[in-house]
């Protein structure tokens, strides 16, 4: 038994990257879904599909708990997925809510009322599916009062780092960022509502400015599930190292994952 951890690309890889830097011990099983990506201009019926079809082949590999990776599938299907399809004894994570934990300065587990923040205008860079979900502005109405989110749905910058064309992932990046900042002029913070966008976090610091708060996931992610594999060991499971396996072309795909994770991998057909 693995952890597992899904995406719809590539992405995921910067979270899984954090996991393992985190618990170096624990046994992964990583699955993208290369073959249908990207997920972030399809249908939510569609996106659930696609979703509730890749945690399965995580489930069938003896993962019990597996990290929705993406975005894009933990907005449009997480809570469809944990309200009428997860399997007992089985749980499915997204990575929406570590997130908004850290926005909000909440700890894990801080099931407290809504109340006021530091931040009171944040910026929220997205997909398109993921913008249209309007999940984070649930998330975060659960938990903070007075914020006022403005989302940017951030067309073509997944594709163009799927594709390894980062010169064209950081041009889509200003131009999203200009576009912003025409309707919020000026975010307390910014929130990167996408696990590929950690490899053009740069463009968005430059675009953004010094004075913006900029907020990622992957570490955020790795230390919330920490917490959760402390409070719950069962979900550790036995073996060693990690798994990587694609519903695309494996050799293509383990030659693309390099730019994520800085170091060679074999990718194997699911």
């Amino acid at each position: 038994m693995a952890v597992g951890i899904f995406d719809s690309g590539l992405g995921g890889l910067t979270v899984l990257d954090a996991i393992q830097r985190r618990l170096p011990d624990l046994p992964l099983v990583y699955y993208g879904d290369n073959a249908h990506a990207p997920y972030g201009v399809r249908t939510p019926d569609d996106i659930y599909r696609l979703t509730t079809a890749g945690v399965q082949v995580l489930f069938d590999r003896g993962c019990d708990l597996v990290v929705l990776a993406c975005n894009t599938a933990a907005a449009a299907a997480l809570r469809r997925m944990q309200e009428g399809w997860v399997p007992p004894g089985k749980r499915v994570l997204g990575v929406f809510v570590p997130l908004i934990e850290a926005l909000t300065e909440r700890q894990w587990g801080d099931n407290s009322p809504p109340r006021e923040v530091a931040a009171k205008h944040v910026a929220l860079f997205a997909t398109p599916a993921t913008v249209a979900s309007r999940a984070f502005q649930r998330e975060l109405a659960f938990r903070a009062i007075g914020v006022d989110v403005e989302a940017q749905a951030c067309a073509g910058v997944v594709d163009a780092i799927e594709e390894g064309d980062l010169i064209l992932a950081e041009a889509l990046v200003r131009s999203h960022v200009e576009a912003l900042l025409r309707k919020m002029p000026r975010p307390d913070a910014a929130v990167l509502g996408c696990t590929h966008y950690p490899l053009v976090a740069s463009a968005f610091r430059e675009a953004l400015g010094p004075d913006v708060r900029l907020f990622g996931q992957a570490d955020l992610v790795a230390q919330s599930l920490a917490d959760y594999l402390a409070r719950r060991p069962q979900f550790v499971g036995g073996g060693a190292g990690t798994v990587y396996l694609t519903s695309g072309n494996p050799r293509q795909v383990s030659d693309r994952a390099v730019q994520f994770l800085r170091r060679p991998i074999s990718f194997d057909p699911a």
